[in-house]
């Protein structure tokens, strides 16, 4: 019901000339959930032989019975690892909390919260540790109208969910007979797999690359045909195997071979400490290239300055003036409920308020 309102408000919208609908604009910010962070529970360790853990005190009969729903558990070399490194890092001086006997390093790895279960422990660079959700939204760049919000799980990569907002958009902007051509994000969702997605979904991404990407590796010289690398003693480095990263993206291994190494003369240099020559790139690097020359064209730099006039004041609105800077409910779908009254709200105040020329 609720999505078919935000819908209905959305169509009002198009009908008045408030949407383009060509350029999208997604980003994402946390809001805090119902529950506090002081009230936390350390999860139990699971059994590796049982599927389910039992509860103490409970009847052998009841032993397979599944868990309270105010209990949850984690594998248990999960839980020592989590352990060994909380001791390891109270033992360094000067590592905050240290010296509190009371201090506790919180994780999702290690802790939940028994009010809301689906709120997520979420860190980000100058803020406290808080039980969040994650509000992502896209917003069309013509009035900044909201076309899309959807909550989310606040301990996940931001770039892990573009591909299913870009979907819904595309449907909501179909079902308006309008059509998405460009899509812009900030680095948090620069993935190589999403780049070729929207590519092969005919959508151009203005999507920054992170700053440790490097278009080329100095000192190597790659051969497309081959698939391999040149070193300077013009030795191969042929492509080996795939390995999978935590965003969910893929990289290539390529790997020098041994006796090579060994009577290159420019060992000392290249690989000292090593037996042979190792580069790691992305299974997407035609896409990362692509996406590294937008960014530093002018219409890439363009694009920056567009999405932080579109998408900032929209969040600054809802997280201050639209309810949420707080949640009043529990568990996601609650959460998801709360965020697109907010946007409609949101929307209709646009609607209200335009006046065309």
């Amino acid at each position: 019901m609720f999505e078919q309102l935000f819908d209905r408000v959305f169509g009002l919208c198009v009908n008045h000339g408030l949407v383009a609908g060509d350029t999208q604009v997604i980003d994402s910010a946390p809001v805090k959930a119902n529950a506090s962070l002081d009230r936390v529970c350390e999860k139990q360790a699971a059994p590796a032989h049982m599927p389910k853990l039992t509860v103490v005190g409970q009847p052998p009969e009841a032993a397979s019975a599944p868990l309270p729903a105010s209990i949850l558990s984690a594998p248990a070399h999960q839980l020592r690892y989590e352990a060994a490194r909380k001791a390891k890092r109270n033992q360094q001086p000067g590592s905050l909390g240290y010296r509190n006997p009371k201090a506790r390093l919180l994780s999702n790895k290690t802790h939940y919260s028994p009010t809301d279960l689906e709120a997520r422990i979420s860190i980000k660079p100058g803020k406290a540790r808080a039980l969040n959700y994650l509000c992502s939204l896209a917003v069309d760049t013509a009035q900044r109208v909201i076309s899309h919000v959807q909550a989310d799980l606040a301990d996940t990569r931001d770039s892990l969910y573009l591909p299913s907002i870009v979907a819904q958009v595309q449907q909501r902007l179909r079902t308006q007979e309008l059509h998405l051509q460009d899509v812009v994000a900030d680095t948090g969702y620069s993935n190589g797999f999403n780049y070729a997605w929207l590519e092969n979904q005919g959508i151009t991404p203005w999507i920054p690359v992170f700053d440790a990407y490097k278009p080329a590796v100095e000192g190597f010289i790659y051969h497309a045909l081959s698939d391999e690398y040149r070193c300077r003693a013009d030795k191969p480095l042929p492509f080996r195997k795939y390995r999978p990263r935590a965003d969910g993206g893929w990289t290539k291994h390529y790997r020098a071979f041994y006796q090579d190494c060994q009577h290159c003369p420019y060992k000392a240099s290249c690989v000292p400490y090593a037996d042979h020559k190792q580069l790691n790139r992305s299974a997407f690097e035609a896409t990362y290239y692509r996406a590294w020359h937008r960014q530093r064209s002018l219409r890439g730099q363009y694009m920056r300055r567009v999405r932080q006039r579109t998408i900032e004041p929209v969040f600054g609105s809802l997280l201050q003036h639209y309810g949420l800077r707080r949640l009043n409910v529990r568990g996601q779908a609650g959460a998801h409920k709360s965020m697109l009254l907010a946007a409609i709200a949101y929307n209709l105040k646009k609607l209200l308020r335009y006046s065309p020329k």
